[in-house]
């Protein structure tokens, strides 16, 4: 056994401070450079990587916005003449004869 491997205590230490709140969103780089910056050292970051993928954590830590699902735009006609849809049916035959012109 390295004279320098952590223990399971100590490996449970880093996992916390992992996932606390203050560095959940952290990637493991970003989360080594604060705490040295506080002058504390766990661990190297590839052994910050390590704990996590075996602890299967190794995922994308940033918050990451969701997208509402788009909807396809509807025509609803209530009545007769109500809905006008000649303007899309102009713009394709415009797009057709600009690209098919030999000028």
């Amino acid at each position: 056994m390295p004279p320098n491997k952590l223990t399971e205590a100590e490996r449970q230490h880093v996992l916390a401070v992992l996932r606390s709140p203050e560095f959940c969103d952290l990637a493991p780089a970003q989360i080594w450079a604060r705490l040295l910056d506080n002058g504390t050292y766990l661990c190297s970051i590839s052994t910050m990587y390590r704990l996590l993928r075996i602890a299967g954590q190794n995922r994308e830590r940033r918050r990451q916005r969701t997208h509402p699902a788009r909807k396809k735009p509807e025509l609803i006609a209530t009545a007769p003449n109500a809905v006008w849809s000649w303007d899309i049916t102009k713009l394709k035959a415009r797009r057709v004869a600009s690209t098919t012109s030999c000028s």
